[in-house]
């Protein structure tokens, strides 16, 4: 399986049997993989489709950009590692602040670009050197609290951008899905955002035939009176088509506030491979930098022409731990949909016509999440934050990241929000390490050698 595309066909090729998984490099019958396959892609559809919006980007070229996202990554990892690749989230906020820095899309993608490359670098490093070289410069109370910057530093685009066109829609939504997410079960529980995006679809149409259109702020901030739901642009898209192209530029600024997504993508990867080992009892381990660097390149590619960044997505994962089917087979499967998808201009017209309420809604439950995962980052970790080594540079770096601090360096080059947070986390950390008595210093990595389950038989073995 030099490439990972030759499968053999597991038991009768219909359903595992009781106790066992489909393993990444067998499938189930080929209508069946393509189920599985168009699975994967719904899983990560409400997430997937909401970054792009958020950006500004095209959703067409998004999806289809993550097929071609998908197949690299399983082409890189020879199909050992099993993953959807979809627009990252991470990237929304550095989309936010560059836009309202005056960036364009281009500005925008080159930006994400560069962060690309970078993880691309930091994957060769991994591979080169192992995984000690992210524990040594991004120890847990780092990674957690740049994560948690990232999603609590989009609360003002929530607050000012989307809630106000419709508060109202916004409340009904945001409730529906918190429900969704905790009230359904299985797979449905893993496409909550998706079926949340649904009902805000349905709910607004409903509201414009019963009470007619809603005075309040538009897209672009300006209060009128204006539908809530607007399918004008979807009458004219065509069926069949490419999407919109378009070529990077590249601004320091610009790519200084994206840089630090880096650590949450490394985080998010690094997070992947353990638990795909875990599920499938593989020591992935020695895959950790080529998924990382396959990552990077793919997010290259899709910038490159005008898409946004991607990586693994962790509804994937849900997925795969709830059908037990980890064939590589069928996230090929779900790329060749994606790609499909991404070649139908009016199914894009029709994301691109997400009502700001509905995204209002979504997004108050998304951004919180995603500031959350640096929480779960040290709560995984025990990072203890009485530890004054751990709690004053992630307190400062949290209060400048979310706060949108500004420092003026000269009068082209300044540093604010995210950028600089984590530049305080990450320097303030190391800084006063430096200094600090030895007692403060005995911290836990952010990865170990191994998944949880080979960490426990090293300590079995070693009597500890």
């Amino acid at each position: 399986m030099v490439l990972g595309v030759r499968w053999t066909v597991h038991g009768d090729g219909r359903t595992p049997a009781p106790g066992a998984v489909v393993r990444p490099d067998e499938r189930l019958s080929w209508p069946r993989t393509f189920g599985l396959g168009a699975q994967h892609v719904v899983a990560m559809f409400g997430a997937s489709f909401v970054a792009p919006v958020l950006m500004g980007l095209d959703p067409n070229l998004a999806i289809m950009m993550s097929g071609v996202a998908t197949a690299i990554f399983l082409l890189a990892t020879r199909g050992q590692v099993p993953s959807y690749l979809g627009c990252s989230l991470s990237f929304v906020g550095v989309a936010a602040v560059i836009r309202a820095q005056g960036g364009s899309s281009a500005t925008v993608t080159g930006a994400c670009l560069a962060v690309g490359a970078a993880l691309f670098l930091i994957g060769l490093a991994v591979q080169r050197f192992g995984a000690r070289i992210i524990h040594a410069a991004m120890p847990p109370v780092v990674t957690g609290a740049v994560v948690m910057l990232i999603g609590f530093n989009l609360a003002p685009v929530t607050a000012a951008t989307y809630w106000p066109q419709d508060q109202w829609t916004a409340l009904l939504v945001m409730l529906f899905t918190g429900l969704a997410v905790v009230g359904l079960r299985g797979f449905f529980s893993r496409i909550a955002i998706f079926l949340g995006l649904v009902f805000g679809y349905a709910l607004s149409w409903v509201l414009d035939r019963v009470l007619g259109q809603i005075h309040s702020a538009d897209g672009s901030g300006k209060v009128t009176d204006h539908w809530r739901l607007d399918l004008s642009g979807v009458g004219k898209a065509d069926w069949i088509g490419l999407p919109t192209f378009h070529a990077p530029s590249f601004q320091w600024s610009a790519v200084l506030v994206a840089l630090p997504v880096v650590i949450a993508l490394v985080a998010e990867n690094a997070g992947h491979v353990k638990a795909v080992g875990e599920m499938t009892g593989d020591n992935l381990d020695a895959r950790l930098g080529t998924a990382i660097a396959a990552d990077g390149a793919a997010s290259m590619l899709s910038t490159a022409v005008g898409g946004p960044p991607n990586t693994t997505y962790s509804e994937n994962i849900g997925v795969m731990a709830a059908t037990r089917v980890y064939s590589t087979a069928a996230y090929w499967a779900a790329a060749f949909f994606a790609l499909l998808f991404g070649l139908c201009p009016k199914f894009g017209a029709i994301v691109a016509a997400i009502p700001g309420g509905v995204l209002g809604g979504i997004t108050v439950i998304l951004y919180g999440m995603i500031g959350l995962l640096g929480a779960q980052i040290w709560t995984n970790a025990k990072v203890d934050l009485r530890n004054p080594l751990n709690l004053v540079p992630a307190a400062a770096g949290l209060i400048i990241g979310i706060g949108n601090v500004s420092m003026k360096f000269t009068d082209n080059f300044t540093l604010s929000g995210i950028a600089l947070g984590t530049l305080v986390v990450i320097s303030g950390y190391h800084v006063l390490r430096f200094f600090a008595p030895a007692h403060f210093k005995g911290e836990e990595p952010l990865l170990d050698e191994g998944t949880s389950s080979y960490d426990e038989v090293s300590r079995d073995e070693s009597g500890r």
